[in-house]
C-alpha cells in the first residue's frame, strides 16, 4: 500500500471558511480539500434541500419528451419502458413505469436478456415492441449511440425517447428526445446523473406539467439513491440531494420490495455503504443469474408479501452469485499461479465454462490479490467474451482500444469495460494487451494508494468531531469518508487476529495518554506482528461506530498500518 497524504489546501481559503462557519481550521480544512470554500457551499453541503434541484426543463429535449409522451397518452398509444440489467436500468425502468401507471394503464416494461441480448437496446426488443403494438420507447440507462436501432424501430413506426447518461459518439440517434446531458450541445448545469437519475428528472417534467410538486415524488427517490450508490458516479450536486433523501425514504417509507430486502438482513438503519453492499447486489444478482425481469417485479410490486416472495427468490439468486464468484476467483487465481503469471503486469484468464454474470466480480476480486488491469474471459457462443477491470489512474479502455486489430467489439470506460473476440485470437490478444499495458502503465499504479485527508492525534477525535464528520454523509466518489492518519500508536495488549481464516485484526489502542479506542482492520490479520509486545506503529483509518446490543461506541476502521 502506498500512503498519500493529500497536499494542503491555501491557508488563506481554510482561514476565511473556518471564520464563515465558526468551525476549527481542521474541519475547514477537509471542506475544502473537497471543493467547499464558501459559506454558502457549505451551507448546501451540510442542508442538503430539495429546493437545490435544478430545473428538469433545462435539460436539451426535456419539453420534447414531455410532450411525446402526454400525446401518447391523449391517443391511448402503449408506452414500453426499457432499460438496462444492471441496477441503474432495472431502478430506472421501475421508476418511470410506475410513475407513468398511477395515472395511465397501457404501460409495460422490458429488460433485454443479458445472454440472449446483451447490453443496451437491442432488436429483439424492438421486434417484441412491433409484435405487441408499442408505438412510444422510453429507453433508460441505454441508447446513446444506438442508431441502427432507433432507425430500425422507426422504419416500424416505433419513435424513441432516450435517457441515457453515457457519453455521446460522433452522431447522435434519430430518437423524438434524446435526455442526455453529457450531450455537447445540453447545457443542463449538473451532468453527472445516473441512469435512474435521468429518469427522475423526467417524471419531475412530467410531474409539473400536472401542477405536481417535488413533495409527491419523494416515494420515487429510495429507487434514486440505490442507483447512485450502486452506479459509483460522484456523490456532489444533484446527486447529494437525491441521495440524501432517497436513503431518508429506504429508513422511514420504503417500497414494499425495499422493505423486503431490508426485512430479510434484519438491520435498522441503513447507510449509504449498506445500499451499495446489501441492496444493489441483491437488485444486480437477478440480471446476472436469472433475468433483470426479476428486479423490476421486486421494484415494483405493491403488496408486501408478494414483494417477500420476489425477495426471497432475489436472495436465492444473491446466495448463488456469491457461491459462484467465489469458485470462479479461485479457479481463476489457481490459472495465474499455474502459468507463472503473478509477475505480469496484467491478469487474463480464461474458462469456457464460468458465469458469464459474475465474470465482472471476479475481475474485481483478483485485483484485490494482483494489483493489476484484470480481464476475465468465459466462453459465448462461439466467441470469447470478458469484463475488464482497471485500477486506479489507469485507463483500461485506451489499453483495449489499443489492441483493437485482434476484438470483434469492445465498449466501456476507463476502469471498466467488456469485449468479445475469436477464440483463435485469444492468446494473440492476451499477449498484445500484456504489452501494452507493460509499456503505458506508470510502476506506481500497480500499488494500491490510500489517499490520507490529514494527520491527527487521537486527542482530536471529540464527539463534536464525530458529529460534523456524520454530516458529511452519505459519502461517494469525490465525497469519500475522511481517512486520517495518527503515528506513535500502541496496542494496549489485546490484539488478535479474526475471522475463520484469522483474516481480519481486531485491536485496542491508545496513543499516549489518550484513552483506549476500539480499532478493526479488515483483511489485515497478516500485520498482527507489528502491533504485538506494545511496539509503536502507525495507522491509517475512517473513524467509524460500532453499534452492539443497542449501544453505540467509538471505534476506528483501519485501512493499513506499518511501523
Amino acid at each position: 500500500m502506498r500512503w498519500n497524504l493529500k497536499p494542503k489546501p491555501s491557508e488563506d481559503k481554510v482561514k476565511h471558511l473556518a471564520k464563515a462557519l465558526n468551525v476549527e481550521d481542521f474541519v475547514a480544512t477537509l471542506l475544502v480539500q473537497r471543493g467547499i470554500e464558501t459559506f454558502d457551499e457549505a451551507k448546501a453541503f451540510f442542508r442538503p434541500s430539495l429546493d437545490h434541484l435544478h430545473d428538469p426543463y433545462l435539460m436539451k429535449d426535456m419539453d420534447k419528451a414531455v410532450e411525446r409522451i402526454e400525446k401518447a397518452i391523449k391517443n391511448e398509444e402503449n408506452i414500453l419502458v426499457f432499460g438496462d440489467y444492471d441496477v441503474d436500468g432495472t431502478t430506472a425502468v421501475s421508476l418511470v413505469s410506475s410513475y407513468l401507471k398511477t395515472y395511465y394503464p397501457h404501460v409495460a416494461t422490458y429488460i433485454p436478456d443479458r445472454y440472449g441480448e446483451g447490453y443496451g437496446i437491442s432488436f429483439k426488443g424492438i421486434d417484441f415492441a412491433d409484435d405487441n403494438g408499442f408505438s412510444l420507447i422510453i429507453a433508460l440507462d441505454c441508447g446513446i449511440k444506438s442508431i441502427d436501432h432507433v432507425a430500425y424501430a422507426k422504419a416500424r413506426n416505433i419513435d424513441f425517447i432516450i435517457c441515457d447518461h453515457h457519453r455521446p459518439g460522433q452522431f447522435l440517434p434519430e430518437a423524438i428526445a434524446i435526455l442526455d446531458p453529457k450531450r455537447d450541445d445540453c447545457n443542463y448545469p449538473y451532468d453527472e446523473l445516473c441512469g435512474c437519475g435521468i429518469g427522475f428528472k423526467l417524471i419531475q417534467a412530467l410531474g409539473i406539467n400536472r401542477n405536481q410538486t417535488i413533495e409527491d415524488l419523494i416515494p420515487y427517490l429510495d429507487l434514486v439513491s440505490a442507483a447512485i450508490a450502486a452506479d459509483i458516479v460522484p456523490m456532489t450536486g444533484e446527486n447529494r440531494v437525491l441521495a440524501y433523501f432517497g436513503l431518508q425514504v429506504i429508513n422511514t417509507d420504503p417500497r414494499p420490495g425495499i422493505k423486503a430486502i431490508i426485512h430479510q438482513i434484519k438491520k435498522q438503519t441503513l447507510d449509504i455503504t449498506d445500499v451499495v453492499f446489501i441492496i444493489a447486489p441483491r437488485i444486480n444478482a437477478a440480471g446476472r443469474i436469472k433475468h433483470g425481469n426479476h428486479a423490476v417485479e421486486l421494484l415494483t410490486e405493491f403488496n408486501f408479501e408478494q414483494a417477500q416472495q420476489f425477495a426471497s427468490e432475489i436472495e436465492a439468486y444473491n446466495s448463488e452469485r456469491k457461491d459462484l464468484d467465489k469458485l470462479i476467483t479461485k479457479e481463476a487465481l489457481q490459472q495465474i499461479a499455474e502459468n507463472n503469471e503473478k509477475e505480469r503486469f496484467t491478469s487474463v484468464v480464461f474458462q469456457e465454462d464460468w458465469h458469464k454474470g459474475v465474470i465482472g466480480i471476479v475481475a474485481s476480486r483478483l485485483i484485490e490479490t494482483y494489483y493489476r488491469p484484470t480481464l476475465v474471459f468465459t466462453k459465448s457462443g462461439d466467441k470469447y467474451a470478458a469484463s475488464a477491470r482497471s485500477v486506479k489512474g489507469f485507463d483500461v479502455y485506451n489499453a483495449l482500444e489499443a489492441c483493437t486489430e485482434h476484438l470483434e467489439q469492445f465498449g466501456g470506460h476507463m476502469y471498466a469495460a467488456g469485449m468479445t473476440l475469436a477464440a483463435e485470437k485469444y492468446q494473440i490478444f492476451k499477449d498484445a494487451f500484456e504489452n501494452e499495458v507493460k509499456k503505458t502503465i506508470h510502476p506506481d499504479l500497480l500499488t494500491p494508494e490510500i489517499a490520507v485527508d490529514a494527520e491527527i492525534d487521537f486527542a482530536a477525535i471529540t464527539p463534536k468531531l464525530i458529529r460534523i464528520l456524520k454530516q458529511f454523509e452519505p459519502f461517494g466518489p469525490q465525497n469519500m469518508t475522511p481517512i486520517f492518519l495518527t503515528k506513535n500508536i500502541k496496542d494496549t495488549g489485546y490484539g488478535k487476529p479474526m475471522g475463520q481464516e484469522e483474516e481480519h485484526l481486531k485491536l485496542f489502542v491508545k496513543q499516549n495518554n489518550s484513552e483506549g479506542i476500539a480499532a478493526i482492520g479488515f483483511n489485515l490479520g497478516s500485520k498482527i506482528e507489528l502491533t504485538a509486545h506494545q511496539k509503536p506503529f502507525q495507522a491509517v483509518y475512517c473513524i467509524d461506530e460500532n453499534e452492539w446490543k443497542g449501544k453505540v461506541s467509538l471505534q476506528l476502521r483501519l485501512r493499513d498500518i506499518e511501523h
